[in-house]
């Protein structure tokens, strides 16, 4: 696997803090860091999710495609699947995350609850890498809601 990540530059202007993602699966993503009112060339212009969002966002999406396809596999009628995440990180640098709490809606026919808490604990022990490798600076904790449709 590997990604390219350069540098935008504000307008040309070697300002701002606006990054392209190249993935190796020839994906591209924005990411931009926050406005610095002190000093307007070292913060970002607000025009892309945040880096640590993106490990955030990758992180949800790691687990709700291990959710899915283990509900899948075990022959349950899934239909939809959402995750909501919110974080807590260390109050100084690294600002590495801290407390994440994932927050699953699975939609489907007749899904057993034990199926989907399954599910949860499985790509969080076993399958999401991303997870797993979060769980080594914050505490992960979960909780869902199955939604029937």
């Amino acid at each position: 696997m590997e990604c390219t990540v350069t540098w935008t530059g504000a307008s040309g202007t070697r300002s701002g803090m606006g990054f392209i993602a190249e993935t190796g699966s020839g994906h591209v993503l924005a990411m931009d860091g926050a406005p610095d009112g002190a000093n307007p060339a070292n913060g970002g212009q607000n025009l892309a999710p945040r880096p640590m969002e993106t490990v955030l966002a990758g992180t949800g999406g790691c687990t709700a495609y291990d959710v899915v396809l283990i509900l899948k596999r075990g022959r349950h009628d899934v239909r939809g699947c959402s995750v909501k995440l919110t974080s807590e990180r260390a109050p100084v640098d690294p600002k590495v995350f801290t407390r994440i709490h994932m927050q699953f809606t699975v939609t489907g026919k007749d899904l057993p609850a034990a199926a989907v808490e399954r599910a949860i604990a499985m790509s969080h022990e076993k399958y999401c890498s991303a997870s797993i490798m979060l769980a080594k600076t914050a505490e992960i904790t979960t909780g869902f809601d199955i939604i029937e449709g």
